[in-house]
């Protein structure tokens, strides 16, 4: 097996190394099979008719254009909890900076270093940095996946009172979080009822901005908000005018913009939740465990743009992978086309995602290239490979 892959960004090497003998890295996009990436922007960049996938060493995937990639059955894989305890200590940090103010309290020290009495002026100075402790307060986590759950949990452990909404709430996650997470039924109960907000939910259509005066109006006067989710999950033009009216008493963004930088109230983070050692370690491992499995076996796991389909390792005579639409009848044609050819099937899997679907075949025969071309001349599907 050959596999040129390419690095849009770098990589922690301790990822790239589960990479074995036939797998050859290149540094033309264009000539990939398999693509690597982090921040970089790919709306720009024209993918090669070989490009089979593009695994994010990282959760949100707006860098990638995904959904026009599944139109031509480009796999995009992401790294959903790998990172997800990097960014919840930098959420709990969040909150100690916003509920003491800390962040006040350095920067006096440092305007103040020349005076050889700074400690007895500190004793007078530092009521203006007073604050609150998070113990007993009620913390509202809006999205109980990888990171809500882990924020959820470590606030319950610093004695925080913690309510958790989230509508697609699985069943995996709820036995994650700790007996005294109060599950909410409605978002505005999180709003109505809580000291701090940190919100951790993906940037969609519905989620978009929905962080806004009318959410913060509902809110507690000097209640805390913390952003370590997506930017444009909060209006922030709103926020800062409710930080300026004293609605909000302060809020902690991870990511830096004209709007929030240097305003009052604003604490605002050089996106630091995934940037460290060990997330970005995890985040490399993981992508490169999932792109091995699709390249090498065809099975999709953590696809956002594919459903998950797996028929384990191909260590029958033959297996292919169909990229298709989701429409009525593939899985008899595709039967049909095998079993014309005198092809046996020895198991199948198909799963269906939206508009889009994914078959698994193993056969107990190698499959021929003129098959493999009746499989691909049908209008709905997109794409065949023959993984062995």
């Amino acid at each position: 097996m050959k596999c040129k892959y390419a690095c849009l960004n770098p990589i922690a090497d301790c990822g790239l190394a589960n990479l074995p003998d036939g797998y050859e890295r290149t540094e033309r996009f264009e000539d990939a099979d398999a693509v690597f990436v982090r921040s970089a922007k790919m709306d720009e960049l024209v993918p090669g008719a070989n490009l089979l996938a593009v695994a994010r060493a990282g959760a949100g995937v707006n860098n990638i254009p995904h959904a026009e990639y599944a139109k031509k059955g480009i796999v995009v894989f992401n790294t959903p909890g790998a990172n997800a305890n990097g960014v919840k200590e930098l959420v709990i940090a969040a909150m100690l900076l916003a509920s003491r103010d800390i962040v006040g309290g350095i920067e006096w020290v440092k305007a103040n270093a020349a005076d050889p009495a700074i400690g007895k002026a500190a004793e007078k100075a530092k009521k203006a940095f007073a604050g609150t402790e998070i113990r007993g307060k009620k913390l509202g986590v809006i999205g109980l996946g990888a990171i809500g759950q882990k924020v959820a949990n470590a606030a319950v452990d610093l004695g925080m009172e913690v309510y958790g909404y989230d509508p697609y709430l699985s069943v995996d996650a709820a036995w994650n979080l700790a007996a005294t997470v109060k599950h909410c039924k409605n978002v505005e109960s999180i709003y109505r009822e809580c000291d701090f907000i940190t919100v951790h939910v993906p940037a969609l259509d519905s989620t978009k901005g929905m962080i806004n005066a009318e959410a913060i109006a509902m809110m507690k006067t000097g209640v805390i908000v913390i952003n370590a989710a997506r930017d444009v999950l909060v209006n922030e033009a709103d926020m800062v005018a409710a930080l300026e009216s004293g609605k909000v008493r302060r809020y902690v963004s991870d990511f830096p913009n004209a709007t929030t930088a240097g305003r009052k109230g604003c604490i605002v983070i050089p996106h630091l939740g995934a940037s460290t050692e060990e997330s970005e370690d995890n985040c490399a491992v993981m992508a490169v465990k999932e792109m091995r499995d699709f390249v090498e076996n065809g099975n999709i796991a953590n696809s956002v743009n594919y459903p998950a389909c797996s028929l384990g390792p191909a260590n029958k005579a033959g297996r292919i992978a169909v990229c298709h639409k989701n429409v009525a009848n593939m899985i008899g044609t595709f039967t049909s086309i095998l079993g014309n050819a005198g092809i046996n099937i020895d198991s199948i899997a198909n799963k269906s995602r939206g508009d889009f679907a994914y078959t698994l075949i193993d056969t107990d025969t190698a499959i021929p290239a003129d098959v493999v071309s009746s499989l691909e001349s049908s209008d709905a599907v997109i794409r065949v490979r023959v993984v062995k």
